[in-house]
């Protein structure tokens, strides 16, 4: 699933390309892209058409486009989201499911393979240009806003395991399956280390790592595992090249050299170093 670095290069790729054209026809051709936007899909493109993106935002990983009424296009990529800029005319996607023809001659297609992902017309919450259905989510570490001792603290109260609280998007947002096993790695923290266990310097030190694999990623365009993550031109990101730990299963860990190995965790996978990232004990 597409993580903060990937959705912040497709919305810097937005960002140049939406903002200030005018949106003309709007084609839903798969009314589950739409599926949150409980009016349907033709109250979805009357609340678009001729609407002017006037910015590009992200919280997380969900990105929106701000409206000159007000309203915004919030999406969210899913597992297999794709938003591309293409010109009129361009053969269709095979899984393209709305079309927003822009003034320039543009088209912003959304498109899905599994479609997971979704587009949803939404208004302001509490906070002034945050959709109110994201308004809840919490800052990620590359917003500004964003204040890590109150992360620190935060993460320390839990009662869970933590890559759990990394991927907690109630206590920072952003942070998923890739990076956070990244970021565990760089720290030489098991995933299931308690976060009760942890102290300050170490809860620092892991939030440190987290902004570097991220900001790293995002210099080289994100990750891109099996074609299905590109930016707004369909070009891959290329920091699969750097992994440390995320998918090496079997392979020599970079610092000792002891075999990366694969966990289960929640329906997905953990990967670490047994000798750089040692277990905690399992409570008697």
């Amino acid at each position: 699933m597409p993580e903060l670095p990937e959705v912040e290069v497709v919305r810097r790729g937005l960002s140049e390309h939406a903002v200030g054209r005018r949106i003309g026809a709007v084609e839903v051709l798969h009314p589950r892209s739409v599926r949150r936007h409980v009016p349907g899909p033709a109250d979805f493109a009357g609340r678009l058409t001729g609407q002017i993106p006037t910015a590009v935002r992200r919280r997380g990983k969900y990105m929106w486009l701000v409206l000159d009424s007000g309203d915004m296009l919030l999406t969210h990529l899913g597992m297999s989201g794709q938003m591309l800029v293409q010109p009129q005319g361009k053969p269709d996607e095979r899984h393209l499911r709305v079309r927003l023809t822009l003034a320039d001659g543009n088209e912003l297609r959304f498109v899905d393979q599994r479609t997971f992902g979704h587009l949803l017309v939404d208004q302001a919450g509490e906070h002034a240009e945050v959709p109110s259905s994201v308004d809840h989510i919490a800052l990620d570490p590359l917003d500004p806003g964003f204040v890590p001792e109150a992360f620190v603290r935060a993460l320390r109260a839990k009662r869970t395991e933590v890559k759990r609280a990394l991927l907690d998007q109630s206590l920072i947002s952003g942070v998923g399956n890739i990076y956070a096993d990244e970021a565990l790695w760089r720290a030489r923290l098991h995933w299931a280390r308690s976060t009760r266990g942890l102290t300050n310097d170490q809860a620092g030190e892991l939030l440190g790592h987290v902004s570097d694999v991220m900001t790293e990623a995002l210099e080289v365009g994100g990750t891109t595992f099996d074609g299905l993550y590109v930016n707004v031109n369909g070009e891959s990101g290329y920091f699969e090249r750097g992994l440390n730990a995320y998918g090496r299963r079997d392979r020599p860990c970079g610092r000792c050299g002891t075999p990366i190995v694969r966990e289960a965790f929640m329906n997905r996978s953990s990967f670490s170093c047994p000798s750089c990232q040692r277990a905690p004990r399992p409570r008697s």
